[in-house]
């Protein structure tokens, strides 16, 4: 396939109803279809889960080891055991059933997190265990995302699936923004080891939710292929479209400096100027501007939604810029809020492009190559923002890093098939 040309469609749900009537284009026409109400509720309820646990687990750890490097060392983890298996992940999505996958993650990680809720409870949380945990639940999330994701053009016509994934991105925002306040209303109640149990009944109730996605199993890409055979196919599909990995290595440098904004030297900025209140509201705000942003693209997006949104992440270096030179809130407010919308804009525009051009048999694994180069820098920056700014100070830091991510930007919109895709056209709202 040349860059830049849409190929058909390939989903396994139906086109079209029984009567050759076009599918209902309203906003809510998704949830009409029963597997991706499933889905969506599923989706929604693992992270719910994440934001609990975002918050549940730092407070677990500290309350049975007092150690902030303990924490770190619990946290990193996770997510090396998430990363690493990221392509397998992937594999396992597109040779097996998705639901039965999402199913069995779901259930490790409900297990991983109730077995860290006994040992808090019981006094019995020691490193090796809490360490032991945290790669289990990690390897849970590494079969999680590819499936769940790859997933949802199976449960909608192929008309319908900007507003699916508009539909999907409120519900995920949603629940993680919802989760993130019951973790800290949960240890404040019932303590870490409750706040834990929690999240364990979150992802029990995200698996159910999964028993009810039945549909046909993807295609499996060729009886007895081997995992590395598997993988190299994954790879041929990624690498064959330019404009998806330009778009993912424009990611890496993107969220590896806004992981360093948000995670590390924000905080800093806050402490030396309007205070920590401010800046969680601030990050609030952002996720509100996520959630409107995915109901807007749900709505509607031009026929080159891929150039749409990629180019409007260049906001998202509005607000670390104005977070390096001016840290007034009456600024940031606005820019944290515009940011949201933009990034969930290319959010959505991103999903229906991979969802509409990459076959269905070999979706997961170019998500799980896709999460695996968005992902992989996040570390580094974390790891490196904190000297640079001791170094350089937190204003120019951040100065350097707005002007990396729209460098990365601009990059990605000098290729050829990201300002020439079109998406499939869909139906127009009713």
């Amino acid at each position: 396939m040349s860059d830049g040309n849409a190929s058909p469609s390939r989903h396994d749900g139906p086109a079209r109803p029984p009567d050759g009537s076009p599918p209902p284009a309203g906003i809510l026409a998704p949830l009409r279809s029963a597997p991706f109400r499933a889905l969506a509720a599923g989706r929604a309820l693992m992270y719910f889960g994440n934001g609990l646990a975002q918050v549940a687990l730092a407070f677990a750890v500290l309350d049975a080891t007092g150690s902030v490097l303990h924490l770190g060392l619990v946290i990193g983890t996770r997510t090396l055991a998430n990363v690493v298996l990221l392509l397998a992940g992937g594999v396992l999505a597109d040779l097996l059933p998705r639901a039965v996958v999402l199913r069995g993650a779901c259930a490790l990680a409900a297990l991983s997190q109730g077995l860290l809720a006994l040992a808090l409870a019981t006094g019995t949380a020691s490193m090796p265990v809490m360490l032991a945990l945290a790669a289990v639940n990690g390897a849970a999330a590494a079969a999680n995302l590819p499936a769940a994701a790859s997933l949802v053009p199976q449960t909608v016509p192929s008309g319908l699936l900007r507003q699916a994934n508009g539909l999907m991105r409120i519900g995920i925002e949603t629940g993680r923004l919802i989760g993130m306040s019951a973790g800290t209303l949960l240890v404040a109640l019932v303590g870490s080891a409750g706040a834990i149990a929690a999240d364990a009944g979150a992802f029990a109730f995200a698996g159910l939710c999964f028993a009810l996605v039945r549909l046909p199993a993807a295609a499996s890409g060729g009886p007895g292929a081997r995992p590395l055979r598997r993988l190299a196919d994954g790879w041929s599909e990624f690498v064959r479209r330019s404009w998806v990995w330009v778009v993912v290595v424009q990611f890496l440098v993107v969220n590896m400096v806004h992981s360093a904004m948000v995670a590390v030297i924000g905080p800093v900025v806050a402490d030396a100027s309007f205070g920590r209140t401010v800046w969680g509201l601030l990050l609030t705000v952002n996720s509100c501007g996520l959630l409107l942003g995915g109901f807007l693209a749900a709505r509607w997006q031009p026929r080159r939604a891929l150039l749409f949104g990629v180019g409007l992440t260049a906001v998202e270096a509005a607000p670390i810029l104005a977070l390096g030179l001016s840290p007034a809130p009456a600024l940031l407010f606005p820019l944290f809020f515009l940011a949201g919308m933009a990034m969930e804009q290319f959010n959505v525009a991103w999903e229906v492009s991979l969802q509409e051009n990459i076959p269905q048999d070999r979706l997961a694994r170019v998500y799980s190559y896709d999460m695996l180069g968005s992902l992989l820098a996040v570390p580094l920056g974390q790891a490196v923002a904190g000297p640079v700014a001791e170094s350089a100070g937190p204003g120019p830091t951040l100065a350097g890093a707005a002007a990396l991510s729209l460098a990365a930007t601009a990059l990605a919109l000098c290729d050829r098939g990201v300002r020439t895709l079109r998406r499939a056209p869909s139906p127009p709202l009713t």
